[in-house]
């Protein structure tokens, strides 16, 4: 994919049922508080998977081009002043590159290879 920069989301599987059947989704209840769809990088979404989903695992890891979301993505100051993709629109299916199983091992998330 020319230009592809990816960007992961973490859905509980409801709620990527829910998108995939939807076709759009307005993000989990805390992108619905925050106003923005969070998203992370490969640098960080092992992190934040430790860090919000640290006992789930029936999840699912989404990719996203990041460029192809257009000029709704921000990069705005998060954890520790790290900058953190933020989406302020609702997302489509056709904006999913790929999604993958996200199970939970014993020592934390099995992220899919070439995640990193």
């Amino acid at each position: 994919m020319e230009g592809a920069m990816l960007i992961y989301k973490i859905f509980r599987r409801p709620e990527w049922d829910a998108f995939r059947a939807a076709g759009e989704t307005a993000g989990a209840p805390v992108d619905l508080a925050d106003g923005f769809i969070h998203f992370s990088t490969a640098a960080q979404v092992a992190e934040t998977a430790a860090k919000w989903f640290a006992t789930e695992s029936d999840l699912v890891l989404v990719a996203f081009n990041a460029p192809a979301l257009g000029p709704a993505l921000k990069w705005e100051p998060s954890r520790g002043g790290a900058l953190f993709p933020h989406l302020y629109r609702r997302l489509t299916l056709s904006d999913v590159v790929w999604d993958k199983s996200l199970p939970l091992g014993a020592t934390g998330h099995i992220f899919p290879e070439g995640v990193w």
